[in-house]
């Protein structure tokens, strides 16, 4: 009997150790890894220099609170704002406190200029932004909100692509469009560079702010540090986590130094964020997939890894609809009941998971190698030639 709540319908699998790409089940079993604890092990498991980062910085301080200098963060943070547009970083513990707190400094920017009506936050229908309550009524999906009313007011929805829907919802009352560069969890649904630049131009018109949220997409999986990076536009404010950290949970709100000077002392605060254990963790994972190298291979595996998807995908239409994604962000849309193929991966001992729109997540470690991928390649095929 478990004590645990019923709120995840888990597979019927542990394991007791990772190396790499790969997980070892606690009945032995070997698998190969591409869920990465959803976009989360940046490093894979296991990594040297991060298990070197943790013994290091155990030994000296685990957490003293953010009533005091915090060495650590502020060598991240400027790491950070000096590979991105950001001037200023806010450190949490989780994707969707980064998320929440994005909310928060854009109405606080508007609130401090004097402008407090404008604070209604634009996002995409049945998108995805995390799950705290706020959060999922900034998704606009009934069956996120579901059971977890009264509703949270201040946001405002337009459909994905819809751009007359875009521009008709924004009114005096706006602060912000809020949406990420990938949807992750909506279903691998990649923003063209051209909507990105137009978007900017927009709430530039507009007077409103830009929140790209790179929870997901950010930290090199897309092959730019950044997902928008490609697009060459300037947000006003990101929320980062999940690969920054390798596995340690860290999330942040990047900012210019314009939004963020409406969070003065009081307004915002985290007991757990940004400590010196998670803060001397992600500057060992900065250090290494910010580097040209790094995100050059993550671009040279991505290229290889979706000219072979897309000639499975060519072999089997029946199966496959479309391969989607960018970096080793990719999704596979199926025709037929994506949870039946995900089982039959994980029989073959390869870990993936689901997404919207039939669409099966592969998320790899960004250190993933070349037979690697080719391995995950012959299982995906196999499975493909099942299904006929």
């Amino acid at each position: 009997m478990s004590y645990l709540a019923k709120n995840y319908n888990r597979k019927k699998i542990s394991f007791k150790y990772g190396k790499g790409s790969y997980l070892y089940s606690t009945d032995g079993k070997k698998y190969l890894d591409f869920c990465a604890g959803i976009a989360v092990l940046s490093l894979g498991h296991a990594h040297p220099k991060l298990i070197n980062s943790v013994k290091k910085q155990s030994k000296k301080l685990w957490h003293v609170s953010n009533a005091f200098e915090i060495p650590e963060g502020e060598k991240l943070a400027k790491k950070l704002c000096q590979k991105t547009f950001a001037e200023r970083v806010i450190f949490q513990n989780s994707g969707t406190e980064a998320t929440e707190t994005a909310i928060k400094v854009a109405r606080r920017y508007f609130f401090s200029i004097g402008k407090p009506n404008k604070n209604r936050i634009l996002c995409v229908k049945n998108s995805f932004h995390g799950r705290t309550i706020a959060a999922i009524f900034a998704s606009g999906s009934k069956k996120m909100t579901e059971g977890f009313g009264p509703k949270v007011p201040g946001f405002d929805h337009f459909t994905f692509g819809d751009h007359k829907s875009l521009i008709k919802k924004i009114n005096k009352n706006t602060a912000a469009i809020m949406l990420e560069t990938i949807g992750g969890e909506s279903g691998i649904k990649v923003i063209p560079d051209f909507c990105l630049k137009e978007l900017r131009k927009l709430c530039d018109k507009k007077k409103i702010l830009l929140i790209l949220d790179e929870v997901q997409c950010g930290v090199s999986r897309s092959g730019n540090f950044l997902a928008f990076e490609r697009s060459k536009v300037k947000p006003d404010i990101v929320p980062i986590a999940k690969g920054i950290g390798g596995g340690f949970p860290i999330g942040a709100v990047l900012m210019n130094k314009k939004v963020a000077s409406g969070m003065t002392p009081g307004t915002h605060g985290s007991t757990f964020g940004g400590n010196p254990l998670a803060m001397a963790v992600g500057n060992t994972v900065m250090d290494i997939v910010s580097t040209k190298s790094f995100l050059s291979n993550v671009k040279k595996l991505s290229k290889y890894f979706l000219l072979k998807l897309n000639k499975i995908k060519d072999k089997y239409p029946k199966i496959i609809k479309e391969i989607r994604g960018r970096g080793l962000l990719i999704g596979i849309q199926l025709h037929k009941d994506q949870a039946i193929f995900i089982n039959k991966l994980m029989n073959n001992k390869l870990l993936t998971i689901r997404a919207a729109e039939n669409v099966i997540r592969i998320l790899p470690p960004l250190t993933v190698k070349k037979k690697e991928l080719d391995k995950a390649i012959k299982i995906i095929t196999k499975v493909c030639k099942e299904f006929e």
